[in-house]
């Protein structure tokens, strides 16, 4: 038998260049007194493994946007009041599975409704902002183009017109 770098006895079928290269993708396990390896290396992680481990931390990620979308709805809610949301707070931190899902069960249908009342409060305030109108630069150009066109503007007036709304 051929022997390697660090003592170790090898088949003499795998090359020495071979052996040196699994040994330099895999840290270069070393051996403990009782010879077995000390670190798990990428070759002792089977594929189901890695497949099981992507699993879980997508359930893991897939539970903290559930726990934060839970909390962020609490506080969103102008229903509850401040010890009801003081309380729930409290309850989905300290027990989280039994606290999300009793929320789940309880408040679940009005999330839906919350959110959607959230997304129209905040259209109407942007609507708002906008004078009623929220036409883009390319809509504006394209009226100014039209009023050139049709000979309402002149070319000096399209060109100040443009201007400013490309200005904002």
């Amino acid at each position: 038998m051929d022997e390697g770098p660090q003592g170790d006895a090898a088949p003499a079928v795998i090359p020495r260049a071979r052996r040196n290269l699994a040994r330099w993708m895999c840290g270069g396990a070393v051996r403990s007194r009782a010879g077995h390896d000390d670190r798990t290396t990428i070759m002792d992680y089977p594929l189901l493994n890695a497949f099981l481990t992507m699993l879980w931390l997508f359930l893991l990620a897939l539970w903290f946007l559930l726990l934060f979308r839970v909390i962020t709805d609490v506080f969103r809610d102008d229903s509850l009041n401040g010890w009801a949301k003081a309380g729930w707070t409290i309850f989905v931190i300290v027990l989280p599975v039994v606290g999300v899902l009793a929320y789940l069960i309880v408040r679940g249908r009005g999330m839906g409704d919350r959110e959607i009342a959230s997304m129209r409060a905040r259209e109407a305030q942007y609507q708002a902002a906008m004078g009623g109108r929220a036409a883009s630069q390319a809509e504006e150009l394209g009226r100014l183009a039209a009023l050139k066109d049709h000979g309402d503007l002149t070319a000096e007036e399209y060109q100040r017109a443009k201007t400013k709304v490309l200005a904002g």
